[in-house]
């Protein structure tokens, strides 16, 4: 078995390095404006928030729909309602949050969420397909609307473009942070006391429809709390803004024109549709990641042994933290499409280690490499679309982008791919991704300073088009 202390060790010292380097930079955040600094407090803060209710229940999902009972067809099945309703419900809010307002859709994220969180005390089959279908629209609104609304922000308040890379980077290093925080309270609060219904019967001596407390009900409670608190920030500090100057008074109407308008901005515009494919791509690969990296590290435990897996999630947390950092560095000196343009070139060859080695040192090392590519990816991306992405469609294309990952995953779930054949294909999206980013940086070149002029908005809706 790879000694994964000393490799976590190992990363908390490259971390702290980058981290230093950071604070100790001549161009170092603290020289920013205050009414800039303030802002992204303001912003981070929910972030934090929102991220923070998601990573409290990721780990007891499948643990709480096990202990009612359920079997892993069935469980299956409850997962893959949740990104089908992330795919097709998606698609439309996006359209409404830029037509009705970012803010308002914020606090729906929040709503959703803790409905979603809500069923989960049910061991009724139907309510828990109800909170996956509320937790797929849940997800769609976290990875969509939250960007639009800081990037619209960031630009109306007239602040340097350059600096929501540094938003995104900060974000994505706290959210590293603030997963590992997650874990170790949601274990916590599990453990508090025993799943029993509202009545005090054990599981075992309940009926289907019971309400239930306590036990792996608990990290649920505490996400609901969390959210709770990121909405009530949300309701009294953040202003509204849109994609468009409907001003919130948007019809039906209006939010399907919105919805084909988006479509077209990808279908005309080469960069919008390279940026997308891009990120289905990453997250594609991203995703099978998150389901693979257990059975692949499994065998190196032995029969009798189990893995550590706190430890190997907090050192991938701890892998991300260090690819923020180094984003942070070398966006310095490099523009964000060279660091993407290596940053997928690297992933690709972390996710080929599974398929030609056995060393589960080597591919636990690989690992590892991914998950830094991760904690570049967001940053990067996140700067990218900025740029590329017109603000009067921000929210509707961030969710068009989503319908080829929600296939992508919803294929792992659905298909039983032997470990090495995911790892070659979520290996073969990586090339693909690297591929289509140098396609885009010469596109960009092309174009000349097109993504300057993007950054403060994407650019008019008619260029876009022709």
């Amino acid at each position: 078995m790879p000694n994964f202390l000393f490799y976590f060790l190992l990363l908390c010292c490259g971390t702290g390095y980058l981290v230093f380097k950071n604070w100790t930079s001549k161009e170092a955040s603290s020289s920013r404006p205050v009414d800039f600094k303030k802002f992204q407090k303001n912003y981070l803060f929910v972030y934090f928030c929102v991220m923070a209710g998601d990573w409290l229940q990721g780990p007891y999902v499948y643990a709480l729909y096990s202990s009612y009972g359920f079997d892993q067809h069935d469980i299956a099945v409850l997962f893959v309602a949740g990104f089908g309703s992330s795919m097709i419900f998606g698609t439309f809010i996006g359209s409404l949050a830029d037509s009705l307002g970012r803010k308002k859709f914020c606090l729906l994220y929040i709503l959703t969420y803790v409905a979603s969180c809500l069923t989960k005390h049910v061991n009724s089959y139907s309510v828990l397909m109800l909170g996956r279908l509320l937790g797929g629209v849940a997800t769609s609104l976290l990875f969509s609307v939250f960007d639009a609304w800081m990037i619209n922000e960031h630009n109306a308040r007239s602040f340097d473009a350059a600096w929501i890379g540094e938003t995104f980077a900060t974000a994505i290093f706290g959210n590293s942070c603030v997963a590992i925080a997650a874990g170790l309270v949601a274990n916590f609060a599990s453990e508090i006391a025993p799943l029993k219904t509202l009545g005090g019967e054990d599981f075992a001596t309940s009926n289907d429809g019971h309400v239930f407390k306590g036990g792996f009900c608990a990290p649920f409670d505490v996400a609901i709390l969390v959210l709770s608190l990121g909405g009530a920030y949300i309701q009294n500090n953040w202003g509204e803004n849109f994609g468009h100057s409907s001003g919130g008074n948007a019809e039906a109407d209006d939010v399907f024109k919105m919805l084909k308008k988006g479509f077209d901005s990808i279908v005309y515009n080469p960069s919008i549709i390279l940026c997308g494919t891009i990120s289905s791509l990453f997250e594609g690969s991203m995703f099978t990641f998150v389901f693979m990296w257990t059975p692949a590290l499994q065998p190196s435990a032995g029969e009798d042994e189990t893995l550590p897996f706190g430890l190997i999630f907090a050192a991938f947390m701890v892998a991300c933290m260090a690819g923020s950092s180094l984003f942070t560095v070398l966006s310095k000196s490099m523009s964000i499409e060279e660091i993407s343009k290596y940053t997928f070139v690297v992933a690709a060859l972390s996710l080929f280690v599974p398929v030609v080695t056995t060393s589960y040192n080597l591919i636990f090392v690989g690992f590892l490499v991914f998950e830094g590519c991760v904690g570049m990816y967001f940053p990067a991306m996140g700067t990218l679309k900025s740029k590329i992405v017109p603000e009067s469609q921000r929210s509707t294309i961030y969710n068009i982008f989503r319908i080829p990952l929600n296939i992508i995953v919803l294929g792992v779930l659905l298909t039983k791919m032997e470990m090495s054949t995911a790892f070659f294909c979520c290996s073969a999206m990586l090339a693909m991704a690297a591929a289509c980013q140098f396609k885009l940086v010469t596109v960009l070149k092309f174009k000349g300073d097109d993504v300057g002029r993007g950054v403060g908005g994407g650019g008019d809706e008619e260029s876009l088009l022709h």
